[in-house]
């Protein structure tokens, strides 16, 4: 099993915990983490893109010149799309673009990305974060103790307003509890601070 540095927000060390080997030892499938980082992305597109085919574009209901005889390109429009202020080919138009990945796939993308963080010693885990009240000096501190310098996801057990709110105006920083933990998140932050008692909760799940 896995053995990471367990410290507290003064960056010292205070022991070492074991992981879950099904959960922060599982092999890395790039595959798998790339199909649910795609599905979330798209989950997240509005899809309320839309432009006029030549039909709705206004005017252009008299051809503009005779067929034959005036040695110009014949046109029957000038709401064609070849013309200035025509309508556009293929249009885009107001749609969804939800789809979603079997839940084998997710847990496998979950575990892989979950492991990489362990694999790339990224992870940091805490014995307990918490603060009497919300100050973003707080965790400018931690994050100094722990010479983090780079974008950082901080997982939490259960919601801390404390701690959401003294994170949420430093730059590259962002907090997530573990039920809204997903694979594009993990990935795209270098650095996967971690509370002890949230590991727990992610390995019941992800067990």
């Amino acid at each position: 099993m896995p053995k990471v540095a367990l410290y507290n927000i003064s960056g010292n060390q205070v022991g070492e915990l074991e992981l879950n080997e099904n959960t922060f030892g599982a092999s890395v499938n790039v595959e798998a983490m790339h199909q649910v980082v795609k599905m979330l992305l798209a989950n997240r597109r509005q899809g309320t893109q839309s432009a006029l085919t030549r039909a709705e574009v206004r005017g252009g209901g008299i051809k503009p010149w005779r067929q034959k005889g005036t040695g110009r390109a014949r046109h029957g429009s000038i709401r064609s799309p070849q013309w200035t202020h025509g309508g556009i080919v293929f249009a885009p138009k107001p749609r969804s673009y939800r789809y979603t990945v079997p839940k084998k796939i997710k847990r496998l993308a979950m575990k892989s990305a979950l492991s990489s963080k362990v694999v790339d010693n990224s992870i940091i885990v805490l014995d307990e974060l918490n603060f009497d009240a919300p100050k973003t000096k707080q965790v400018v501190s931690m994050l100094n103790n722990l010479k983090v310098d780079s974008k950082t996801l901080i997982v939490l057990a259960e919601k801390n307003e404390n701690v959401e709110k003294s994170a949420r105006n430093i730059e590259g920083v962002k907090t997530s509890l573990v039920n809204t933990l997903n694979v594009y998140d993990i990935l795209n932050y270098d650095k996967f601070i971690v509370t002890k008692e949230a590991v727990q909760k992610i390995e019941e799940v992800y067990v």
